[in-house]
């Protein structure tokens, strides 16, 4: 499984992102409610936003956002920001009950 890059323009925690690269792990268990599409909308949903990272390691910051809405519907993004780079990359997704 490869993981896709979409172009994007949004600033989260101060910083300009240019690109989301989505991990295809969320297919496994998920890929029924969710997809790459949907991904994308909850990723806008960051925009503008600062927020306190769950976990540092080496460059890399992990956020976990519980709480995102779309559709009426609540969704769950794990997510990472590499320091010095113009990405955000999503490490899973899934709905919430």
């Amino acid at each position: 499984m490869t993981r896709r890059e979409y172009p994007i323009r949004l600033t989260i925690n101060g910083r300009r992102i240019i690109k989301v690269v989505i991990d295809p792990h969320y297919e496994v268990n998920h890929s029924s409610s969710i997809n790459d599409a949907v991904i994308l909308e909850l990723v806008e949903l960051l925009t503008g936003s600062s927020f306190e990272p769950e976990m540092e390691l080496g460059n890399f910051q992990y956020f976990v956002s519980d709480n995102l809405v779309r559709s009426s519907k609540r969704y769950k993004l794990i997510w990472l920001l590499e320091k010095n780079a113009l990405y955000i990359g999503v490490i899973n997704a899934y709905r919430r009950r």
